[in-house]
């Protein structure tokens, strides 16, 4: 067993609450046609040691989660030094097999390892920046008056970017709200577009996915307004559509990567040429870690990193430190639509809650491990289950 600044860092307990978290007001999702959303689920995980330290972080889900963590992963945890997570990844992928990716578990370990070096994990890693450009990332479909409200209050509030989503039967309509947006407010807001193409949810209805030809003709119209990236325009695994898309654009940046698993995944990727921009997120796709390896495949093929981190602030948070350790980040995303989904609802577990600053940019907390500061107190009022 390896010790970290003379600490017994060995995992005595995995404690994971289930959590449903209310939002201020009803949300429409646009990735979920006809859903109304009034809370969301996440499971808390703590790591706790022989020395005292806790590492945390969170998994985007319920009680499948919950109970993946405790039946595949937690036995095989208990006594195994939690500040050598490159020891105990391949525990993670096994247990995909048997249930729900708890991926997510990765991060304690990684928090362990920062707090017992006394360093924030991007310190420890190699710290890049301690800050980046964040986008403000909307998650409605909403009329071009309605945005245009939106993105001057936006302004207002100091972003530098935005993401709207298309999500409409006549992919026409949501570029009237792109033109819409680009007259009011011109170069003072980059302009980024989300199809969520790459899967679609069960059993909801209502949704078409495009078309190699339309991906195309919305891409060419994006193109020609100026949009920084189109994200997810086609299925996750349709790598030759991808590529052709791809090599059809000039300025339009395609981005992708939140739906697909495992580093073997994002090799094909790259390799087959699918996207400018790799999405992967240290809660859902891979362990964290794992995915600063892909980071250096892309940065060897000359492509950047944006991490999806519409989970919780606990994932924000992980996949901030993430970014703020590699060379090519891109705009983060910084999910925040109000009045349904402000970013204080996404980081409610949270008492130190990120924020931008002025000029746009998100703080990388300088705290040991991933500096999150967990409210308690919000957390065991809206604790609905508990394993370990």
């Amino acid at each position: 067993m390896e010790l970290v600044s003379g600490l017994d860092t060995r995992i005595t307990r995995v404690r994971c609450r289930v959590l449903d978290l209310p939002l201020p007001a009803d949300f429409h999702p646009a990735w979920g046609r006809n859903e109304i959303q009034r809370s969301f689920l996440m499971t808390l995980v703590e790591v706790e040691t022989e020395a005292g330290l806790t590492g945390v972080t969170a998994a985007e889900a319920g009680a499948e989660a919950a109970i993946s963590i405790d039946r595949f992963v937690t036995p095989h945890l208990i006594g195994q030094d939690a500040a050598a997570p490159e020891q105990l990844t391949g525990i993670l992928k096994d247990a995909e097999i048997l249930g729900s990716p708890v991926y997510c578990v990765e991060v304690a370990l990684w928090d362990v390892a920062g707090k017992a070096a006394g360093l924030p994990v991007s310190k420890l890693w190699g710290a890049s920046t301690d800050r980046v450009p964040a986008y403000c990332a909307t998650g409605e479909v909403r009329s071009p008056e309605r945005r245009v409200e939106d993105c001057h209050r936006i302004l207002d509030e100091g972003f530098k970017a935005v993401k709207l989503r298309f999500h409409s039967d006549d992919p026409r309509e949501d570029i009237r709200v792109v033109e819409a947006v680009r007259r009011a407010c011109g170069d003072r807001l980059a302009v980024l577009v989300d199809a969520n193409q790459a899967g679609v949810l069960p059993g909801l209805g209502g949704h078409h996915q495009w078309t190699f030809q339309t991906a195309l003709e919305v891409a060419l119209e994006l193109e020609r307004l100026g949009v920084v990236w189109l994200e997810e325009p086609l299925p996750r695994h349709h790598y030759t559509g991808l590529r052709r898309l791809r090599e059809r654009l000039g300025t339009l940046q395609i981005a992708g990567g939140e739906n697909n698993h495992g580093v073997h995944e994002f090799k094909v990727l790259i390799e087959q040429g699918c996207y400018d921009v790799l999405q992967p997120d240290a809660v859902l796709s891979e362990g964290i870690y794992q995915l600063r390896k892909v980071a250096a495949f892309a940065e060897s093929a000359g492509l950047l990193m944006a991490p999806h981190t519409w989970t919780h602030g606990v994932g924000l948070l992980a996949n901030l430190q993430l970014v703020a350790s590699i060379p090519n980040y891109s705009w983060f995303e910084f999910p925040h639509d109000p009045p349904g989904w402000p970013a204080s609802a996404l980081s409610q577990m949270l008492t130190e809650k990120p924020t931008i600053d002025a000029e746009g940019f998100l703080a990388v907390p300088d705290r040991p491990g991933f500096g999150f500061t967990l409210d308690e107190e919000l957390i065991e009022r809206h604790t609905v289950a508990s394993f370990g």
